[in-house]
């Protein structure tokens, strides 16, 4: 049964999630937002991290706390760990002690080696029916998340993130594709523009033009674009004043 405690921590949460600003703003800054929103709201976390899978690659989308990056490289390099197995499988996974956890052997001893995290908890981003990664938690504390309350939080934590996540990612996708439609279209502005000049200088046909800038664009080992460009610039040089 959920505390009324609880309850206010999640809705304060949520209200902190929804005021993230996307507008004009780098993926990375608003993921990097969004995990340390989400680290205070999961009692025992000392540094909390945002697995996304993309296709069979795993990797820290954003992170809070050092300790949980480098938590999370090392899974990386194995190849496998909790936070990589939650996100893949959709699972919840709790290391109650990293000194007595047998079920990953290589990823526990190099980080028993390397890092002061004693406990961690990997939980699933759902979304639209699967996951899209892991919200992870790492304390430096033993039994850290062993109480009803932290893994309460820690499931409604990552429901609510991984909305933002999704809302994050698509926002950041459309800004990529717009700002790459706008340059499309400037590269092909020039490019007419540049054509126009060889069909003026030389008497050329669009296509004769437009063949000269792809052979001098092979020649140079330059953009085509590039190559357009110095010539509309070149007659901009050369106009009277």
């Amino acid at each position: 049964m959920r505390t009324t405690g609880h309850t206010v921590v999640v809705e304060e949460l949520l209200r902190d999630l929804s005021r993230v600003v996307l507008v004009d703003r780098t993926l990375e800054e608003v993921l990097t937002e969004i995990t340390a929103i989400a680290a205070r709201g999961i009692p025992g976390a000392e540094a909390t991290s945002i697995t996304l899978l993309r296709g069979e690659k795993a990797f820290t989308a954003a992170h809070h706390g050092e300790m949980a990056l480098a938590a999370d490289e090392l899974q990386y390099e194995h190849g496998y760990g909790p936070c990589m197995d939650a996100g893949r499988g959709g699972v919840t996974l709790r290391i109650d002690d990293m000194r007595t956890e047998e079920r990953w052997p290589d990823y526990v001893a190099h980080l028993l080696g390397t890092s002061p995290v004693l406990s961690s908890l990997s939980v699933p981003l759902p979304y639209q029916g699967s996951s899209i990664g892991a919200l992870n938690n790492y304390s430096t504390q033993p039994h850290a998340f062993a109480s009803p309350e932290s893994l309460s939080a820690a499931l409604d934590v990552a429901e609510a993130v991984a909305v933002a996540v999704a809302n994050a990612d698509a926002h950041a996708q459309l800004f990529d594709q717009a700002r790459n439609m706008r340059l499309a279209m400037e590269s092909r502005s020039v490019i007419e523009q540049a054509k126009g000049v060889l069909m003026s200088q030389r008497h050329l046909t669009a296509e004769q033009a437009f063949e000269m800038l792809r052979e001098a664009s092979q020649r140079y080992n330059r953009k085509l674009r590039d190559i357009a460009l110095g010539i509309v610039e070149s007659t901009q040089d050369n106009r009277p004043r």
